[in-house]
């Protein structure tokens, strides 16, 4: 927003024999302006032919995946809940939940393929119970990582602002 505003009011006061040019983290956030979603989406990719790779299958992947939307909506919504902007910092944070959120699923989607195929038990069944098993140990992960990143969002000083972006869309997440 700010580079936005500075950049309107050099237009109308320079003139067009003028221009500026931009250096340090503005030069950095000018030139990946589009390209978040081009790093979003390879995430995304990625995350899913690794996981394809290792399950040997198509449609379990799928699965894992299916959880990574949700951790982006509770991410942007937190972000836009505090008032801050779509920046690099929050980007960057938006490619780690892409890792925890789809961590989170795999361990329910294993446990559940352990009960479907090893115990016989039908889908809904093998799923509730991999659930019923992997619950608790989910949250204390998640817990664990949320107190352990709550501390950027009250950071205080010299970069905190960018601490506070990439803190808040990882807690909302």
């Amino acid at each position: 927003q700010a580079i936005e505003a500075i950049a309107q009011v050099a237009k109308e006061t320079l003139g067009d024999d003028y221009s500026i040019a931009w250096s340090g983290s503005a030069y950095q956030e000018v030139s990946s302006k589009g390209t978040a979603s081009y790093a979003f989406a390879l995430g995304m990719i990625f995350v899913f032919l690794i996981l394809a790779a290792q399950y040997e299958r198509w449609l379990i992947p799928l699965a894992v995946v299916t959880a990574v939307p949700f951790a982006v909506f509770g991410s942007f919504l937190l972000v836009y809940l505090r008032g801050f902007s779509n920046d690099i910092y929050f980007q960057t944070g938006l490619l780690l939940l892409i890792g925890l959120s789809a961590k989170n699923a795999i361990l329910i989607v294993e446990f559940a393929m352990e009960e479907r195929f090893k115990k016989g038990k039908g889908v809904f069944e093998a799923a509730v119970a991999a659930a019923k098993l992997r619950f608790r140990p989910i949250i204390m992960t998640s817990l664990a990582f949320t107190f352990g990143v709550l501390p950027m969002i009250f950071a205080t000083g010299a970069g905190s602002a960018s601490r506070h972006s990439l803190g808040t869309g990882l807690i909302g997440g």
